[in-house]
């Protein structure tokens, strides 16, 4: 159940201080402090967007709520004029006639105009009037400007209120109601109004699955104004023999009689006017005229020809049978029905009759409000009355208050209050402040006539003012405070005709003022930064945000401000900018605060320069920003940690055919982007990754296309050293969809490990934050930015932690063993290759040996579990996107949303493995995965326990957890891998059917420390050259050789394992072990109750001998058998590769760190290489990007590789103006 949220740390609101001063002094009219924040009840309600509430602003954000609403008790007002009531009417058994053409019972049920109309005697009419919970809407004969509630949420209760509706208590206090007018076709229900058209309002409770049906008055046969003219003629010349009311009853019983007799005696007689009978039951005015005329009864002459005349009333005729009969018949019966119901309610009054005895009347009618009021949530026994003091009910100052928030002072209690509130900031979030200034309004007068305000109350206004609610006076204040006002610095009064530019530069001097009055100024600074802000969402206005966002800072003192710079006042702006830079790249943690520090100083010497440099990251005024030579590549400039992005798109423009896709859409439109329009039969013939894609995918991914084309087109014609990309494009990038839909539903953030500082922050380890909490390694031992795809045999199994490993082959089979849950165990080999092998043959990481030192201080200082992460607060220098990923995640999403983008939906249909796509073509393979039982037993029993299964990869993975490997034996590892599934060892081979042009290979360094239960990265240096030939990989490759090489592999593994036990595992060294035992025991002095035995040190010594040899041997044996694998394949050369690509990551710790990568001058200069370091590109030479990098914490954590003789990868394309010139 979701309830009224109060803030873990409300910011206090100082009543004093609030914008809108009243004359009610708040601290002394409320005890604030005996307010029990911890104690106030929770008021029940659901569907609440924190999102929205405080983006109230935002019309994108709220376009789908249904607008304001009201609580049932103001919904019973608005259904009908609540001083009139309804009534249910029904006919009952008539005394019976033998005459010709009586009445049937169903003619008497039709004559009521429907089951669900009630009569209201003020009007002599009906009101259809219908409440039904369904799942199912009536039928609707419009659209509405206004969107409907939504149905899902409405659907999954049947009624917000009643017993028994919700056994776990309910999840809103009342309903709410939303009014749609003339949206139903009453001659549509079922059964169906036949009395001609009839348009029904709609109510919807947006909560449950409650509607109701209401229309205006039906009218009666006899017009209300003349019910009321024979009424008023009665009471004002009352018979003399009777009362008023008595004569007014008699009048109506008259005419009452008259239908009566027509219609069950048949009675075809003359009724003569003049006659005294008449007159005195009836009497004879306009007003009886007009009434007999109405129901059919005509005034004729019955002395027609002749001197005298004699009027009298003509009966009608009632013959079913013809035409006329019918009409008349049912005009006669609907009348009956209603001055029968309009006397059974008149005499229902207490006011005397005296003597008259009524006649007997064959129509009841009871009254429906409480039924109705029932039924639509707005009884006394659901809702209270009565609760409000009578001076504040009856205020007239608040009656439009009461109105807005869809509620009636008569039903007030805190509670409800509240909820009225609260449902309608929820329903209808554009208006937030005008509800709140309403409920303000009533808060603030309930103090002002000296009225005890309930702590719920007190506690809303607190907790709404922290999430900075405002009233027009609050909006007036902020206006004055920043200078705006005839008597203000500005001397502008604030309206539509002042631009947002001119609010935010009368901002940026209110604070430069500021300072001085040192001892003021960060109070005065607040205020103004909460005046922008308040200004800012009243327009709506995402530019004043931006610059509120940007530049207010966090009270940082100028003097801090130079000191955190280490720079003198006067230091002049060229080198100040020198030495932030040269401090940033110092210091990298603490570029959040140089930032800060920077914008202060730019807001107190109201430096433009300073200010383009912080928005831009280039400095405005440095002439050395000139062209560069044509064929250099640009760099990309940070955007705020983004280093690890900009190497990605640096490495996609080098790609040829895919740059050339991507800038091919540089000019589509956007407008025409947006209006794009699929199918769902369009979306179902392609897939993407697997699956089908949404339309948001889809306009998301052409978006990011468009603004990556935009960014290519700079980097091809920009005479600048380096370009900044749009924040937008970066946004697109680095967060998925999934993680923009998961945001909207719930924004209270992620304890996942990839969602840290971890992703995008430089060399040194990031300084603590209030706002970011890591995960524990103990959660999510491998969660890191490098590398944490891994070959997933299921997403519900986990790498077995539980037995000790200490050598490589243990660690390798522990990494790769499943958990063997009952499910697991009735898991089949082929249910296991069809939906647990990922697509991009993804491989966990080892867990290393007990042994391993940690390296990253800050990550052994971490206590085990930390709590959630509270929500991430978007500062300049953090990560401005929400959630983060690592390297490949990002690397996946962008390749995601190119496929997506480049895809024709309405073009034929695709299958995964359709190289029409320059994602699939460039950078997808084919492999073959077989799995096969280790138990020569199971072979023997079981032949089927063999099973094959084709995927597709985009990536290869190297575990990297020890020295002394090479890229080939990494890969070895991969191709042949041993897993545990159901209980029983399986062996995992997997060869390649199918190569892309470019081979992705992932160094995954990510490794976990059982003792410190902490993750770390591993600096082991895997060697690689600029060529590998796949040969030895392939499906096709010669059987004999693969065998072969499998035997040398194992026994290559084999000797490897020992001497790791023998130098690394537990206890180890042995060697030196037993040597320093030796030595100690022939030669000790500090114990002298220990005499040494020599046989035991000559033992001890031979052991030494014996374990030195056995490991010389052992070394000796995997140099051998490593030459013999690779002598084995050496004329096998035919699938190479050249190294085009080399991604490092320089740091100690997974959790943070810089990247950058280095890119060979291809296809022209293979020779050459580039180092891409952000904004900085470089030439290098190759021994730099082959170089050994053990001791180093630059190592590479992905190498690319091109197939040879493919011309896929340019890597410098850059326009030449000199070919304009000499053409």
């Amino acid at each position: 159940m979701d309830e009224e949220p109060i803030p873990a740390d409300p910011t206090p609101w100082d009543p004093s201080n609030a914008w809108g001063e009243s004359n009610v002094d708040w601290d002394a009219a409320v005890n604030w402090g005996d307010t029990d924040m911890g104690s106030i009840r929770k008021v029940p309600i659901d569907g609440r967007d924190e999102n929205e509430e405080l983006h109230w602003y935002d019309p994108v954000v709220h376009a789908a709520r249904p607008g304001p609403g009201v609580l049932p008790p103001l919904m019973a007002e608005m259904l009908h004029d609540p001083n009139h009531a309804l009534y249910s009417v029904i006919t009952q058994p008539h005394t019976p006639s033998t005459t010709s053409h009586v009445p049937s019972a169903d003619e008497l049920r039709a004559a009521i105009p429907h089951p669900n109309a009630y009569y209201c005697k003020e009007h002599n009419g009906w009101v259809f009037l219908q409440w039904k919970s369904s799942t199912v809407l009536p039928p609707l004969v419009k659209e509405f400007s206004t969107p409907l509630p939504d149905q899902a949420r409405r659907k999954r209760t049947v009624s917000c209120v009643g017993d028994g509706e919700q056994p776990f208590g309910p999840t809103n206090l009342t309903h709410h109601w939303h009014r749609y007018e003339k949206a139903v076709d009453a001659t549509k229900l079922n059964p169906p109004y036949t009395r001609g058209e009839l348009l029904l309002d709609l109510y919807l409770c947006c909560q449950c699955s409650l509607y109701c049906l209401v229309s205006d008055v039906i009218p009666g046969v006899i017009p209300t104004n003349l019910v009321d003219d024979f009424t008023r003629d009665k009471l004002s010349h009352p018979a003399i023999d009777k009362t008023p009311r008595a004569t007014v009853v008699a009048g109506w019983e008259t005419i009452l009689t008259v239908i009566d007799n027509r219609l069950w005696r048949d009675e075809q007689r003359s009724l003569p006017v003049g006659r005294p009978k008449f007159r005195s039951k009836v009497g004879w005015s306009p007003p009886v005229q007009q009434v007999f005329k109405t129901i059919g009864f005509p005034l004729q002459d019955l002395q027609q020809g002749q001197s005298a005349s004699e009027l009298a009333l003509q009966p009608p005729p009632i013959d079913p049978s013809t035409p006329e009969g019918k009409a008349s018949r049912t005009l006669l019966l609907r009348a009956w029905v209603e001055v029968g119901a309009w006397l059974t309610v008149y005499q229902k009054s207490k006011d005397s009759l005296g003597g008259y005895n009524p006649m007997v009347l064959f129509v009841k009618a009871e009254s429906a409000r409480d039924m109705y009021q029932v039924g639509i949530g707005a009884h006394v026994s659901q809702i209270p009355r009565g609760l409000l003091p009578p001076v504040l009910s009856n205020h007239t100052g608040l009656e439009n208050a009461w109105k807005i928030l869809g509620m009636t002072p008569s039903t007030y209690s805190p509670e409800l209050l509240i909820f009225a509130y609260l449902a309608q900031c929820r329903c209808d979030p554009a208006n937030t402040m005008t509800y709140f200034t309403h409920l303000y309004a009533i808060i603030n007068t309930m103090i002002q006539l000296g009225q005890n305000v309930p702590s719920e109350l007190q506690t809303l206004i607190v907790e709404e003012r922290s999430r900075f609610r405002f009233t027009p006076d609050d909006l007036s204040e902020a206006a004055k405070i920043l200078g705006f006002g005839r008597d203000g610095e500005v001397k502008v009064e604030l309206d539509n005709e002042v631009d947002d530019d001119f609010i935010a530069q009368a901002w940026r001097s209110a604070r430069q003022r500021a300072w001085q009055d040192p001892s003021n100024a960060a109070n005065r600074r607040a205020k103004l930064n909460d005046a922008l802000r308040l200004i800012a969402e009243h327009r709506g206005s995402e530019k004043l945000l931006k610059v509120w966002s940007d530049e207010k800072g966090s009270g940082m003192s100028p003097d801090t401000a130079y000191t955190t710079l280490e720079v003198p006042r006067d230091v002049d702006e060229t080198m100040l900018l020198t030495v932030y830079s040269m401090r940033v790249e110092d210091q990298p943690s603490q570029a959040e605060r140089m930032r800060e520090a920077l914008s202060v100083i730019a807001e107190v010497t109201n430096s433009d320069r300073l200010r383009q440099f912080l928005a831009t990251g280039q400095d405005p005024g440095d002439t050395s920003v000139t062209s560069t030579t044509p064929d250099m590549p640009r760099g990309l400039n940070q955007l705020g940690n983004t280093c690890y992005l900009n190497s990605l798109l640096q490495y996609f423009y080098t790609i040829k055919d895919l740059r050339e896709a991507i800038i091919s859409i540089a000019q589509a439109d956007t407008k025409a982007l947006d209006e794009s329009k699929f199918t769902d039969d369009d979306l179902k013939r392609h897939r993407v990754g697997g699956r089908l894609v949404t339309r948001r995918e889809i306009m998301r991914s052409k978006k990011f296309v468009n603004l990556l084309a935009g960014l290519f087109f700079n980097m091809e014609y920009c005479e600048n050293p380096a370009i900044t990309p749009e924040i937008e494009l970066a946004k697109l990038a680095l967060v998925t969809t999934q993680d923009e839909e998961e945001d909207e539903v719930d924004k209270a953030g992620t304890d996942s490990s990839n969602d840290t500082d971890a992703t995008l922050v430089d060399d040194l380890a990031p300084r603590p934050t209030y706002d970011r909490v890591s995960s524990s390694p103990l959660q999510s031992p491998t969660g890191s930015v490098l590398g944490k795809r891994s070959r997933d045999l299921d997403s519900s199994m986990e790498v077995d932690a539980s037995a000790p490993v200490a050598s490589p082959s243990e660690r390798m089979e522990a990494a790769k063993t499943l958990t063997s849950s009952p499910t697991h165990q009735a898991q089949d080999a082929t249910e296991f290759l069809e939906d647990a092998i990922a697509s991009s043959s993804k491989l966990p990481p080892p867990e290393p040996s007990a042994d391993v030192e940690m390296k990253d201080e800050s990550q052994a200082s971490k206590a085990p579990p930390l709590p959630p992460r509270k929500p991430r607060q978007t500062d300049d220098s953090v990560m401005m996107f929400g959630r983060q990923h690592d390297v490949s995640e990002c690397m996946d999403n962008c390749m995601f949303q190119i496929e997506t983008a480049l895809l024709d939906f309405q073009g034929k249909e695709t299958s995964d493995d359709d190289k029409t796509s320059p994602i699939k073509r460039l950078f997808y393979g084919k492999k073959k995965q077989r799995l096969t039982s280790l138990s020569p037993v199971d072979d023997a029993l079981h032949q089927s326990s063999i099973h094959e299964k084709e995927d597709l990869f985009s990536h290869l993975h190297v575990n990297v957890a020890d020295e002394g490997f090479d890229l080939y034996d990494g890969l070895a590892r991969y191709f042949d891998d041993v897993v545990e599934l159901g209980g029983q060892k399986k062996r995992m081979e997997v060869s390649l059917v199918d190569l892309p042009p470019l081979l992705q290979i992932q160094l995954q360094r990510v490794q976990f420390n059982r003792e410190t239960q902490q993750a770390y990265k591993s600096q082991a240096y895997v060697k690689f050259g600029e060529t590998i030939y796949m040969d030895r990989f392939l499906d096709s490759a010669n059987p004999e050789k693969k065998a072969r090489s499998k035997e040398i592999q194992a026994e290559l593994s084999a000797a490897r394992d020992r001497v790791y036990k023998l130098t690394q595992g537990k206890h180890a060294p042995f060697a030196s072990a037993l040597k320093n035992t030796a030595d100690f025991l022939s030669s000790q002095t500090v114990l002298p109750d220990i005499s040494s035995d020599e046989a035991l040190v000559t033992s001890l010594r031979k052991d030494e001998a014996l374990v030195t040899e056995q490991l010389q041997q052992e070394r000796e044996k995997t140099v051998r058998l490593k030459q013999q694998l690779e002598d084995l394949w050496k004329d096998d050369t035919s699938a190479a590769y050249e190294l085009t690509s080399v991604f490092i990551h320089r740091g100690s710790s997974p959790s943070w760190g810089h990247y950058f990568f280095y890119s060979r001058n291809l296809p022209n200069h293979p020779d050459s290489w580039f180092k891409y370091n952000d904004s900085d590109v470089t030439a290098v030479a190759k021994d730099e990007v082959l170089a050994d990098t053990t001791g180093s914490t630059a190592n590479p954590y992905m190498l690319v590789f091109v197939r040879k003789g493919c011309n896929a990868i340019e890597t410098v394309h850059r326009f030449n103006p000199e070919s304009i010139e000499d053409a």
